[in-house]
């Protein structure tokens, strides 16, 4: 076991709080948005070696693969770690995107090495050839958008604003052909992000005037479902913070998701999506493949976009873990790259056994933990090599306002 010192994130959309007070720390004004525990080339953990060195955890997965991943991983793997952990902390929004199937990010990483595009560059797309499955569990309330809804859900969103200016696209979703809902919803968006500047600003804004004036008026409000307020309040708030944006449109289509603590989305290759606000811990296959469509200042490719979203709808986003027979609670994910488990640990259950066949990083969420001689504290992780022994984790106790700790919570990301 080693302990893991994170690549550290400073987005505009970070928080400036969330992750230092988690770790008990004085904010510094910096916006950090991602800790990122993981061997991606780039931005790579450091394994703390015996003698205080760092070692990027790349570079020591390298230096002997078949200990460190075993031999199932490094096997399908390729002798690298397949997935990344992250804790992210947003107060704004994260940009409209979606991640790429693995074929569509091996032939984009492809040409875009053969167009002689720097993998620094910011003006490109594929950051390596591998897809991007992601999941994400609620440390505090979490709101996102996460994948179109059902059709049948979005008019009862149009029939509340009845726009006038909306009219012509609602068409879209209602014609009689023998289009499906996929279909429908790909030729909305379609229209929605080819329309030309004037006609989309124009257009939000006659939405956002709507919604301003239902969401102004209580006696309306009384009449209208919790989660198309909602939807209305996002909508307003991102053309607040993004005037004109396409992102501001296709908040309509989407689910507006509101995670307690312990709840979490997975997100498929080509789901739309956009967190808005709140921290969770995150893992995700081992890519840094992002195509964007609007909320930020980075590099936006709708074309590219267009070519790997999903259209499919989702009827809930939301996923809830299972309890497994030793206490874990293990979170569904549409990938065999990763699993997450989170473990609290009580004094009903005051210890957890690591016994594994293959790589494991171990993240502390809440209350001390120990670990052979060490003391892991919240936003702190350590790395446990296949080959390791197995490794116990206990409460630690210490004192938190003035009171003893009992309990601990902590994440277990393997593959």
């Amino acid at each position: 076991m080693q302990p893991l010192r994170p690549a550290i994130r400073r987005y505009p959309w970070g928080s400036t709080t969330l992750i230092p007070e988690l770790a008990g720390q004085p904010a510094t004004g910096d916006h950090i948005a991602e800790l990122w525990f993981g061997a991606h080339t780039a931005g790579p953990a450091h394994v703390v070696a015996s003698d205080d060195t760092l070692i990027s955890l790349d570079d020591y997965i390298a230096a002997d693969p078949h200990h460190h991943l075993g031999a199932r991983v490094h096997q399908h793997a390729d002798g690298r770690l397949p997935f990344m952990l992250k804790l992210l902390a947003a107060d704004e929004p994260l940009s409209l995107q979606a991640h790429p199937t693995r074929a569509e990010a091996e032939a984009g990483f492809a040409r875009e090495n053969a167009a002689g595009l720097a993998l620094d560059d910011p003006q490109r797309n594929y950051k390596d050839p591998n897809h991007k499955p992601e999941l994400i569990v609620a440390l505090t309330q979490f709101r996102a958008l996460a994948g179109f809804r059902p059709i049948a859900r979005t008019h009862e969103l149009f029939a509340v604003l009845d726009c006038p200016e909306l009219a012509p696209y609602v068409e879209i979703l209602t014609s009689a052909n023998s289009a499906g809902e996929s279909e429908q919803l790909h030729a909305l968006f379609r229209r929605w992000v080819t329309l030309a500047d004037d006609v989309r600003e124009g257009l939000i804004r006659a939405v956002v005037d709507v919604a301003s004036t239902i969401l102004a008026d209580d006696s309306a409000c009384e009449s209208v479902a919790g989660w198309i307020l909602d939807s209305l309040r996002t909508v307003v708030d991102l053309q607040r913070r993004y005037p004109g944006d396409i992102g501001v449109l296709s908040a309509l289509l989407l689910h507006h998701v509101t995670l307690e603590p312990g709840q979490a989305i997975c997100l498929k290759s080509g789901q739309l999506h956009a967190y808005l606000e709140g921290m969770g811990v995150e893992i995700m296959a081992n890519s840094d493949n992002v195509l964007r469509g609007g909320l930020t200042e980075k590099h936006v490719d709708v074309p590219e976009l267009l070519e790997v979203l999903d259209f499919s709808s989702v009827q809930d986003p939301i996923v809830e873990p299972y309890s497994s027979a030793d206490g874990r609670l293990r979170y569904p994910a549409h990938s065999d790259e990763f699993v997450l488990e989170r473990v609290e640990l009580t004094c009903e259950q005051p210890t957890l056994r690591c016994e594994h066949d293959g790589p494991a990083i171990v993240l502390v969420t809440r209350g001390a933990v120990r670990s052979e001689d060490r003391i892991i504290r919240p936003t702190e992780a350590v790395w446990l090599s296949a080959g390791a022994a197995e490794t116990e984790f206990a409460v630690a106790g210490g004192e938190a306002g003035g009171e003893t700790e009992t309990s601990a919570e902590l994440f277990i990301a393997r593959t």
